[in-house]
């Protein structure tokens, strides 16, 4: 894969990029990272990216000719085009289901905005994503892109060294993942639950799944309305769901 990110602070990017995961999977040869500083491509001697808005109003709007030029100088020749990611307030929720969708794509571009916002004409003939990692608004599009990308790569094949951790990670699922317990197997008088310490797969996989819709129940209940759930699962999910109701009136 090869992701590019268009921002005006590419410095932000080195040691997020050369550290952990994201370090190892470029060591690896399984995903090129480079942050571009889309100013390279300004059309004005004074290499201005941003202008005053046309109507008035306070801040200042990114021009769209030098991220239509950056985006155009990226994109390889006889190649497909990249999906082009606008970072910004107004965008889909992000979410493990897009970046699984993100992770099969060969090319990601990020375009990290600042000041006011984008020249509409780059979300409507440019971007071909908005994303928002959440509802509240930072400096500039940086740290976000920096999530999303994190969260990218590592569901790349070959990134994790552990290829089930990606698969069982909470939300991969449509729920939370279970509780994680390891040695000692017991600290402080706190035990590991004894079927973990069975040898017996099955029991604890039972386990686990029972875990881990527990733990969505009572932390992201409305996780469990698009969940793929038995008939037997449901069952025992709506007594849990009394047992917790009785036990918060009493």
């Amino acid at each position: 894969m090869r992701i590019d990110v268009l921002t005006l602070f590419p410095e932000m990017f080195d040691g997020v990029f050369g550290a952990s995961i994201l370090g190892k999977a470029q060591g690896k040869g399984l995903v090129s990272l480079r942050a571009v500083n889309f100013r390279d491509y300004a059309n004005n001697k004074h290499n201005t990216v941003d202008d005053y808005p046309y109507g008035g109003g306070g801040g200042m709007v990114l021009k769209p000719e030098p991220l239509f030029a950056a985006v155009e100088d990226l994109m390889p020749e006889a190649g497909k085009r990249p999906r082009v990611i606008l970072m910004c307030p107004q965008g889909e929720p992000y979410s493990q289901r897009k970046a699984e969708e993100l992770a099969a794509q060969e090319h990601l571009v990020f375009v990290c905005g600042h000041y006011e916002g984008y020249d509409e004409r780059i979300r409507e003939h440019l971007a071909t994503d908005e994303l928002s990692i959440g509802d509240y608004v930072l400096t500039g599009g940086e740290l976000p892109a920096m999530v999303v990308i994190d969260s990218v790569v590592r569901l790349l094949p070959g990134v994790l060294g552990n290829e089930t951790s990606a698969v069982t990670d909470s939300f991969s699922t449509g729920l939370l993942e279970y509780p994680h317990y390891t040695r000692p197997a017991v600290f402080r008088e706190w035990e590991v639950p004894e079927i973990l310490l069975s040898g017996h797969h099955a029991k604890v996989e039972a386990w686990r799944r029972e875990q881990s819709l527990l733990r969505t129940l009572k932390r992201r209940p409305e996780l469990l309305e698009q969940a793929e759930l038995t008939k037997k699962e449901q069952e025992w999910l709506k007594r849990m769901a009394e047992r917790e109701r009785s036990d918060a009136e009493e």
